[in-house]
């Protein structure tokens, strides 16, 4: 051994190399100089020698000796070399050239990793993961991740036969985030992380920020360059970027929530998935034709068990690999988009599943959990709860809120299982959870965390919806942050869902007895922005089909759902409607199949299915049915007590007088002819939909000539109209405001 080497080497760090405990291997591994000269080092078990090349001239080169197991190095007298490459052969006669992963400075900066730790790096997902790059002119990727519990972490992969000997990543500092740029790692790349724990032990782990996964059953992340894809749709955008957070509460909402993998399935393949990018054309063309205004799609994040349906994510930063790569998923948006059509996705910050590959026990450690067990896991779930308060961990999910929304077009983010959070003492027993500082239930932390996600989600995407799952009446959900809520621009309405399918299964005969269950729900209307909700959680599990929920025989089932979806969209608040239901799809949803798309050509569900797209073309073309649904005078009772025929009316207005509505709802499958209702002022009523109409597959009782109002009071009202109602229906009729007359004076009334 050269002795000059020797007396210049760290032994100490050269032993952690080998045992596989080293954190720091630039310090030692690389080219160096020492004084007026340099020693270059090589750390590669396995090669038989070693060569560094001038990259600037590849036939000056010179053979490194190995004076270590596994270490190569040699003392060279000036400065030699500048830039170079590495040839290593091997026992079997192969040669690999490349250049020197330990030749590189850091890449992530202090001021990154102090905003990291402040939970302020909003950002981050594009230092930490896995990111090709062009560094001195050579080509590679740099991967970084947060374990600062680790040993050690190494990049593991196809490219280095994974020997987690071979590329040993350097920590940064004390900020527990480990970095490392492989040159001529490119996308298509396969990798994990190798993390030797404290304990000793080595785990792999997917990186909690990849932007890419295998396909299930296997785990481990892909390099991908999401900066590749060209998007089209830049006027969209810039519109995005010009609307005002308050205008979205005005503008229309009738959203179709789709679970891809079994809105349709490739012809003769029951198990397999269509590709975003057919997705895109076929589903897109079906929103256009049914008028749908938005999408919200379930479970996109990368998950590996399909019947989760995207709700336990191991993958945070990669759209799941099951409908192809990220690229295809940013043409699924940009063509969404195109259509005039907005993205929404699942979002699912309150728990993790336990998968050895995720983020449990990140680097052997609770890491992305609470420690504490009454804390980080749900019981009932079987899963971790994100230990809010970290500040890293709250940067993880800020940081993936805005990756969706700014790297990915997305539209708005539906967050899930928020009441879960909120509550520290959900699905717990007593003796389970522990009390905040005050002693109350509440989670402080997550408070603090979705106020902070919101606030800066309307700063920078002053449109984005975000949209609350709250199951409680928690107040101040949809509250701003400055006024001490939540922040979120819509939520849920959980509490009509409960109440309006209840009301709905109900024999006619007994609605009577219970009519308050379709009319509280305007009692605290008001009180957050609501989006009315049939999601997939009401049709799987033995909840039954919206179709199945209703009663009677079929014909009554299809009345009785025709009339259900027309009370939906006369009430106030935007609308969400879960597939399949829409053309009265028999069976409950199951993940592993697709819809019965045979039924639309059956009458009475093409009828339904028609009268769903009609519902949707009123809702969109009528600003009275959404400009107001946060506003009273955008709603009115007309009659809302006669629950002994079970039928209710109300008018929708607008931001003018013109083109107001009246909704007739029948609960009833009694006819009932020459019926009086209550209107606001003097006028024509035309109707302008009927779901009793033939072309729904109805019986045809429509009311189809203008009616005038007449002066007879009624209920309240000044004027009122008498109409044909069919048995279980919905009627809608469009009129114009017009001011009553004053009275004119007279010299009694002056006196």
């Amino acid at each position: 051994m050269d002795e000059r080497i020797s007396r210049f080497t760290n032994w100490d760090i050269y032993h952690e190399l080998v045992n596989e405990e080293c954190n720091c291997p630039h310090a030692i591994l690389g080219l160096h100089d020492v004084y007026d000269d340099q020693i270059a080092r090589v750390y590669r078990p396995g090669a038989t020698s070693v060569w560094i090349v001038d990259a600037n001239d590849y036939s000056r080169k010179d053979e490194l000796w190995q004076d270590a197991p596994g270490l190569f190095a040699r003392y060279f007298e000036g400065k030699q070399y500048g830039k170079y490459v590495l040839e290593f052969h091997y026992p079997d006669g192969s040669c690999v050239t490349t250049s020197d992963p330990y030749s590189f400075g850091p890449v992530i900066a202090d001021f990154d990793l102090h905003l990291f730790a402040e939970s302020n790096h909003y950002d981050i997902y594009e230092k930490l993961g896995a990111h090709p790059m062009v560094i001195d002119g050579v080509y590679g990727t740099l991967f970084a991740v947060w374990a600062p519990h680790a040993r050690r972490v190494s990049v593991v992969g196809d490219f280095n036969c994974w020997d987690g000997r071979l590329h040993s990543m350097r920590v940064l500092g004390s900020s527990g985030v480990h970095e490392l740029f492989i040159p001529g790692v490119g996308e298509g790349t396969v990798y994990k992380f190798q993390i030797k724990t404290r304990d000793g032990q080595f785990i792999y782990k997917t990186d909690p920020y990849g932007n890419c996964a295998q396909m299930r059953p296997d785990n481990a992340s892909v390099v991908v360059d999401l900066n590749k894809y060209q998007w089209q749709d830049k006027a969209w955008m810039d519109k995005r970027a010009k609307t005002d957070r308050m205008d979205c509460r005005k503008e229309a909402m009738s959203i179709y929530e789709v679970h891809l993998g079994s809105w349709k399935k490739p012809y003769g393949d029951d198990y397999g998935f269509l590709n975003y990018r057919q997705l895109a054309d076929e589903l897109g063309e079906y929103l256009t034709y049914m008028g749908y205004t938005h999408v919200e799609l379930v479970g996109i994040a990368e998950h590996p068990f399909d019947g989760s349906w995207g709700y336990q994510v191991t993958g945070y930063y990669a759209p799941t690999r099951r409908y192809g790569m990220p690229d295809d998923f940013m043409y699924f948006i940009d063509h969404m988009h195109g259509l005039g059509i907005a993205v929404i996705l699942d979002w699912v910050p309150a728990h993790f599943p336990k998968d050895a590959n995720g983020l449990g026990r990140f680097d052997g450690e609770p890491l992305y959990e609470h420690p504490d067990t009454r804390k980080g896991e749900h019981p009932h779930w079987g899963t971790y709860v994100f230990d809010y308060g970290k500040t890293e961990v709250a940067n993880f999910l800020v940081a993936n809120a805005l990756y969706w929304i700014e790297k990915f077009h997305i539209d708005g983010l539906r967050v899930d299982a928020v009441a879960s959070m909120l509550y520290l003492d959900y699905g717990r027993d007593d003796g389970q959870w522990v009390p905040n500082i005050y002693g109350g239930k509440e989670n402080l932390e997550v408070i603090a965390l979705l106020q902070h996600i919101n606030q800066v989600v309307g700063e920078r995407n002053p449109s984005a919806l975000m949209i609350a799952e709250e199951s409680t009446a928690w107040a101040g959900v949809t509250s701003p942050v400055d006024l001490g809520g939540l922040g979120f621009l819509f939520k849920w309405n959980m509490g009509w869902m409960n109440d309006f399918l209840e009301y709905m299964k109900l024999d006619p005969y007994f609605r009577q007895y219970n009519h308050n269950k379709i009319t509280f729900s305007m009692m605290y209307a008001y009180s957050e922005n609501f989006i009315q909700v049939l999601s997939h959680d009401e049709v799987v599990h033995g909840k039954c089909s919206m179709f199945n929920k209703m009663p009677g025989y079929d014909d009554d089932k299809f009345a009785n759902l025709k009339a259900a979806y027309g009370f939906m969209y006369g009430h106030p608040g935007k609308k969400l409607l879960f597939m399949g239901q829409e053309f009265a799809q028999a069976q409950e949803w199951s993940e592993a199949r697709g819809l019965d798309w045979y039924l639309c050509d059956v009458p009475k569900n093409r009828g339904v299915m028609e009268f769903v797209r009609a519902l949707n073309h009123l809702y969109k073309e009528n600003g009275a049915m959404h400009v107001h649904d946060y506003d009273p005078m955008g709603f009115e009772w007309m009659d809302c007590d006669n629950a002994q025929d079970s039928i209710v009316s109300f008018v929708r207005r607008g931001e003018t007088k013109k083109k107001q509505l009246l909704f007739i709802c029948n609960f009833t499958p009694m006819w009932r002819d020459e019926y009086r209702i209550p209107v606001p002022c003097k006028g024509k009523f035309k109707e302008v939909l009927n779901s009793d109409d033939i072309r729904f597959a109805g019986n045809g009782a429509t009311n189809p000539e203008p009616i005038k109002a007449e002066e007879v009071p009624y209920k309240g009202k000044d004027y009122s109209i008498t109409v044909k109602v069919p048995p279980l229906s919905v009627m809608v009729f469009e009129y114009d405001y017009v001011e009553p007359k004053k009275k004119a004076e007279t010299k009694s009334d002056e006196k």
